[in-house]
């Protein structure tokens, strides 16, 4: 009787257990994936923190108000409002100076960024003679919502893009049958990229993704490795409640398994040192992308633009994939 007594408590107090830690991760995934409407900084990066902000970040969860633009770039630029699944979603379209362009290149923000973030990335485009068109995601910059899927959803928000491309007549080059078009992505907004491809349809002359995490599961489990702390069960709990919460399966949001539809030429950019982005990810991605592909690692640097520590290197990258025959 004893004995039975004991077992029926200590079954409570594992399902007491088991509860507060679904409420726990119930929260954070909330807040992960709905920005705030209040003015501040956004919590630092894992890696920036010590044991006691840690624990903090872990009890309360991360600040994550919804993510500004900052000024707008050097280059001229019109601001258009592009239909989505979504919500509308604001974008700078801009000409290269020639006038007469080699095709577009639409470009596509990582997580808690905004366009205004890819300006130096979307003016080396514009002087090799690209149309840019920089896109403000669902939820960020001066997009509608507030709320971010991590790349699920934001593969509309890339099908919207290319279909406003396609139909607006205005922005095609006089005389050419094919404008080419290139899609570059970071990190989310890489996996938005792969995922538009291989499950909404989209087509495009060429890829350039720049630190696409391999699968939703394993990027929560790198997050709590950030932090040294354990990721089981936190982080699957966490995935399925972000997921619910939003309407989609999250342990399915899975650029590995994108990469085997994914049929369009597409140069893959890492940074040895990324702590979000395992070499292990990285290398399944490659292997698995079903069409033409080349990569290209860079030393040292971590989840950052690769342009900032590797200027000429990552210029030699982008313009030796480019379609050679672009008008």
């Amino acid at each position: 009787m004893k004995n039975r007594s004991h077992r029926r408590w200590l079954l409570l107090v594992l399902l007491a257990a088991f509860g507060a830690m679904n409420a726990v991760a119930f929260f954070h995934a909330w807040r992960f994936t709905h920005f705030s409407n209040e003015p501040g900084l956004h919590s630092p990066n894992p890696e920036q923190l010590g044991s006691g902000q840690k624990l903090w970040l872990l009890l309360t969860g991360i600040r994550n108000p919804k993510p500004l633009n900052g000024p707008t770039p050097s280059f001229p630029v019109e601001t258009v409002t592009i239909a989505s699944p979504n919500g509308p979603l604001e974008a700078w379209y801009a000409r290269p100076d020639s006038g007469r362009s080699r095709g577009t290149v639409a470009l596509f923000h990582g997580y808690t960024s905004s366009k205004s973030h890819l300006t130096h990335e979307a003016g080396y485009f514009r002087r090799l003679g690209y149309n840019v068109l920089l896109v403000d995601e669902a939820g960020n910059g001066n997009s509608a919502g507030f709320r971010t899927t991590v790349g699920y959803r934001e593969a509309d928000d890339v099908a919207a893009a290319v279909r406003w491309l396609n139909d607006s007549t205005r922005y095609q080059q006089p005389g050419n049958k094919h404008q080419t078009l290139i899609l570059y992505g970071v990190s989310m907004g890489a996996v938005a990229i792969m995922r538009a491809e291989a499950e909404l349809g989209v087509r495009a002359d060429a890829n350039i993704l720049e630190c696409p995490y391999g699968n939703m599961r394993q990027t929560a489990y790198n997050r709590f490795e950030s932090m040294h702390v354990p990721g089981f069960p936190m982080a699957d709990l966490l995935v399925f409640w972000g997921g619910a919460q939003n309407g989609f399966w999250a342990f399915g949001l899975n650029a590995e398994h994108y990469a085997t539809q994914i049929h369009t030429p597409t140069l893959l950019l890492w940074g040895t040192a990324d702590p979000r982005v395992t070499c292990a990810e990285t290398d399944a991605i490659f292997a698995h992308l079903a069409g033409p592909k080349a990569r290209h690692d860079f030393p040292g640097v971590g989840h950052e633009p690769y342009w900032k520590r590797y200027a000429a290197d990552w210029q030699q990258q982008v313009q030796g994939f480019l379609p050679a025959d672009a008008q």
